[in-house]
């Protein structure tokens, strides 16, 4: 599986690895990045530990791990992936997504996440995308819920976080019969 580069006038999604990570220092550091997220990258040996755990997930290909360029700023802005990758059912999870702070807002989410739906229907031929969320978070919530993905359900305390509590996860999916109405509504900007 060679690994894609998603691109468009605003973003850059490369793969990331051990040998282009250290890019995200900077950005990990923010404090409350990830505080939705049962992962840790707040000290360089937590950021290469997640980082190896993504490319070893590449290379069972249930990952496809990018790390984020902003052409605007011209400087790199965070991490993000396809991760979950079911090749016989086609189906996949965007997610693992953060940017810093002051990306937040300006675009280029929606932009990454339209590459990637992109990719994930018309290139991969998948069948259904699925994003996994906090209950809590809502921001992200409402994110994922202006790119026309649809609420399945919540997964009630089913995820383990860093400080002991037990997290209710949100289960938002997009159907590729679903892809072109998106794709012309919510990305029309895009094409």
């Amino acid at each position: 599986m060679k690994a894609p580069t998603l691109e468009n006038h605003r973003v850059k999604l490369s793969l990331l690895d051990l040998s282009n990570y250290k890019h995200l220092w900077p950005i990990a550091q923010q404090p409350d990045l990830i505080q939705f997220s049962p992962s840790k990258i707040d000290t360089p040996d937590d950021l290469k530990t997640y980082v190896q755990t993504a490319v070893d997930g590449y290379f069972h290909k249930t990952t496809i791990p990018f790390i984020i360029f902003d052409k605007q700023s011209n400087t790199y802005a965070g991490s993000t992936r396809f991760g979950l990758i079911n090749w016989k059912n086609k189906v996949l999870h965007i997610g693992w997504t953060w940017i810093g702070s002051e990306f937040q807002g300006s675009g280029l989410n929606a932009n990454m996440k339209f590459l990637m739906l992109r990719y994930a229907f018309e290139v991969m031929d998948f069948d259904k995308v699925e994003f996994r969320i906090d209950e809590r978070n809502i921001k992200s919530r409402k994110a994922v819920e202006k790119l026309g993905a649809t609420l399945e359900g919540i997964l009630r305390k089913d995820t383990l976080m860093l400080d002991g509590f037990k997290r209710s996860t949100c289960c938002y999916g997009i159907l590729k019969d679903e892809w072109a109405g998106i794709k012309h509504s919510v990305f029309a900007e895009y094409l």
